[in-house]
């Protein structure tokens, strides 16, 4: 059986949220297909709307788009969470809201609960990576899979938890172990995004002007401190000159240089070899002597 709705007028939705148009709601009682294989995240009987929204921003920073609500206590819509996912209020106005969580998990194969409490029940424990890795293996087979979260007070229950395969449990300090609902959607979502990132885990930005230095840049650099050096007796004895080549080009190739970064060296090049000198300014005191 759906849920009813809590009713809002028009001006009364616009005066708490400050949104032109009225969220709306989705009412199931059968699942409909969702073209995406990312996890569903199902939130079971959440309390505050400023929690919900915050979860829906925290999915849509990590490519998650199916919300599912079980029972919100104050109703659904909600003008606090469509005001809290301000950014992201295609998630909440996509929400489908159950009464029941059977209902909300009848089309899901793979079911992870969020908890940091022991049980009673003997289930698998992950860590949101693990399970994260799991999920991403398990909707590239073609599996169904989402993501269980209780409520603010009381999290699941034990007949909540024992409709999922497994449990999460987020490591945290054990002087303090509870997390906001929002919290826990965003550390559960990261872990699923980065399940395939492919962000190197070291880059340089050099801004948005710059770009990284071309090969022929650093090779005319290399020849062109290479020849100063020469002269200058720095690449000696003869029999080391080109390891001490290679170690030049290693040290400046490190540094993964931009062409602003190339044409600086090769200026301070210049003026160390050729005797460039600015003229000083005058100081404050030599101004008042003249």
């Amino acid at each position: 059986m759906a849920i009813s709705p809590r009713a809002y007028s028009q001006a009364d939705f616009g005066r708490q949220s400050g949104l032109d148009e009225r969220p709306r709601a989705r009412q199931n009682t059968a699942m409909t297909s969702v073209p995406c294989l990312t996890p569903a995240i199902i939130l079971s009987r959440p309390q505050l709307g400023e929690n919900i929204g915050a979860a829906a921003r925290a999915m849509a920073n990590f490519g998650l788009t199916d919300l599912r609500l079980v029972a919100p206590r104050d109703g659904w819509p909600n003008a606090r969470a469509f005001s809290m996912a301000a950014g992201a209020l295609w998630i909440v106005e996509g929400a489908r809201v159950f009464e029941r969580l059977e209902d909300a998990l009848s089309d899901l194969e793979l079911v992870y609960a969020t908890t940091a409490r022991t049980r009673g029940v003997a289930k698998e424990v992950l860590t949101p990576g693990t399970a994260a890795a799991n999920l991403r293996r398990s909707a590239d087979a073609g599996v169904r899979g989402g993501l269980l979260f209780g409520n603010e007070r009381s999290g699941l229950d034990n007949e909540e938890v024992a409709l999922a395969q497994a449990i999460i449990t987020i490591p945290t300090s054990p002087e303090f172990a509870s997390l906001n609902l929002g919290q826990a959607v965003l550390l559960n979502a990261y872990e699923w995004f980065r399940s395939a990132d492919t962000t190197p885990e070291v880059r340089i930005d050099h801004g948005a002007l710059a770009r990284p230095a071309t090969n022929a840049e650093l090779q005319h650099l290399f020849a062109h401190l290479e020849d100063e050096l020469l002269k200058a007796g720095f690449l000696y004895p003869p029999d080391r000159v080109g390891q001490m080549k290679l170690n030049l080009r290693a040290m400046l190739q490190r540094a993964q240089l931009s062409d602003q970064e190339v044409r600086t060296l090769r200026g301070i090049i210049v003026a160390l070899t050729r005797g460039k000198v600015r003229r000083a300014q005058p100081s404050v005191q030599d101004a008042d002597e003249l």
